[in-house]
């Protein structure tokens, strides 16, 4: 069971990290409309289009990698203070009663709003349009892999009720440890202090 849920987790965080690199695409398509609008005086009327499709992309197909994550906003001033079965047992409350009903009403209408989109071929509606049928389907590949994201999620609720402690996640990128950070370089505090005494001398207070 635990090599399946890191399975689906590899899968979200695979498919996270690959559409992350449209940000690149976007900041690069952005700078050269701002360069083409502005310096050479040709804008183009179909970059707006553009943008907001890559955009849309990127963040709905982030939503399934951050919950692989547990880093979705939460409210956790309280939540943090209970332990792991009572953070289970809201999890899994909300799971059912908001999440669930949520993801699959996006998943089924995006389907159907897809295909809407493809019977039609659906253009953007600018001087120069785009086929924007293509990115419907984003919206239910999103909501299909954070349906099967949040299925994982309920299953981990029900084993942290099970054993009274969270199950393991897959790693991903963390924020760095700076205290593990100076182990590895072997830097201690007294050479820091050190190194600041160097480069800020203390500030003597004169007497009138």
């Amino acid at each position: 069971m635990q090599a399946m849920l890191l399975a689906v987790d590899r899968v979200s965080t695979w498919l996270g990290q690959a559409f992350a690199w449209l940000i690149l695409l976007l900041t690069g398509l952005i700078t050269w409309e701002v360069f083409s609008r502005y310096a050479l005086n040709t804008p183009h009327a179909w970059v707006l289009d553009a943008q907001i499709m890559l955009y849309g992309t990127l963040f709905m197909m982030a939503g399934a990698y951050t919950l692989a994550k547990n880093n979705h906003v939460r409210g956790d001033v309280l939540y943090s203070f209970f332990s792991p079965r009572a953070q289970a047992w809201v999890d899994l409350v909300l799971y059912v009663l908001f999440f669930l009903p949520g993801v699959v009403a996006l998943t089924w209408a995006g389907w159907n709003y897809a295909q809407e989109a493809l019977a039609i071929r659906e253009q953007t509606f600018s001087a120069v349009p785009l086929p924007l049928y293509p990115f419907k389907f984003v919206i239910p590949l999103a909501g299909g892999m954070l349906l099967l994201q949040g299925l994982v999620e309920i299953v981990r609720c029900l084993q942290c009720l099970r054993d009274g402690e969270w199950p393991s996640r897959g790693e991903d990128v963390v924020e760095v440890d700076v205290d593990k950070l100076k182990a590895m370089v072997h830097v201690k505090n007294e050479d820091i202090e050190a190194l600041d005494r160097l480069v800020v001398p203390p500030v003597r207070e004169e007497r009138p």
